[in-house]
């Protein structure tokens, strides 16, 4: 068990598997500052002792999860971690349910429209129609961005209750990302409740220069919130005031859409198209 994992029960469960951990744990220290390790890098970034670095990097090289370069003796992930999460995309039916309504809603807007789920203090972005105009902004499918000064994480707890916000909001590191970023705890907690009162939350670049966001929650048959719709817009085309008026309407009709109704199975079908075997050619 790692120093982070130390003194909490979910970890000390006879049923935890401890090596599966410490092998997710080497697939997830690679990352932008880390593109490639060799094994005291794995070793320092892991917590692992270089000889169980060694036998987790020579098990996921064996499996297709890493690769290593055979002069340089250095690590890096391989496209089949890609497949790990692509089988969430798959199996999501709040994907397979937005994905018409949204496309609708990227079309009629003109502008990028995103789907995200909460993770933690994070939301994390697990369908995207973008613009065919220009976009300040890259969003990949799996990116992950703090809940406190986006959109979409800020409708997704507007349909918490208070307590339970204000608590989220603490135990997450809020940085002031841009000159825009709302930090303080009472000024969030005051955007989220406007948020809960309008229907719809807002961030006026708080995460990317340039960048304006509206978003809605989607909610379970119970009510509850599970996911968020967002539009996400360039200062060089909008102002705020301009996507309230012009915008706002449709993203709230998606979100009612999504949350409640089954898309038509013929606007459904070609999103489902090669999900199953793939045919073999000779």
């Amino acid at each position: 068990m790692t120093p982070d994992h130390e003194g909490d029960k979910r970890y000390s469960s006879p049923l935890f598997n401890n090596s599966l951990m410490k092998g997710i744990e080497v697939l997830t220290a690679f990352g932008p500052q880390n593109p490639d390790m060799n094994l005291p890098e794995i070793a320092a970034a892991t917590g692992l002792s270089r000889s169980a670095a060694q036998r987790f990097a020579h098990t996921l090289e064996t499996l297709g999860y890493l690769r290593k370069d055979p002069r340089s003796k250095r690590y890096s992930l391989t496209p089949k971690t890609v497949e790990i999460g692509y089988r969430y995309l798959l199996v999501n039916p709040l994907i397979d349910r937005a994905n018409p309504f949204l496309l609708e809603l990227n079309r009629t807007s003109g502008e990028t429209v995103n789907l995200s789920e909460p993770d933690g203090t994070d939301m994390v972005y697990i369908a995207r129609f973008a613009t065919n105009l220009h976009a300040s902004v890259h969003m990949p499918v799996g990116r992950r961005l703090p809940m406190y000064c986006t959109a979409s994480g800020r409708a997704y707890l507007s349909l918490l209750a208070p307590k339970y916000v204000r608590t989220l909001l603490e135990s997450a590191p809020r940085v002031r990302v841009t000159p825009t970023t709302i930090t303080d705890i009472e000024e969030l907690m005051d955007t989220i409740a406007m948020a809960r009162e309008n229907g719809y939350a807002h961030s006026d670049a708080e995460y990317y220069r340039g960048d304006l966001n509206i978003a809605v929650p989607i909610t379970d048959a119970h009510g509850s919130p599970i996911a968020a719709v967002n539009i996400s817009a360039p200062t060089a085309r909008w102002t705020m005031e301009r996507l309230r008026e012009e915008l706002v309407p449709l993203l709230l009709s998606t979100g009612r859409q999504i949350s409640s109704e089954q898309p038509p199975l013929a606007d459904a079908e070609p999103f489902r198209k090669g999900y199953g075997i793939m045919p073999a050619y000779p």
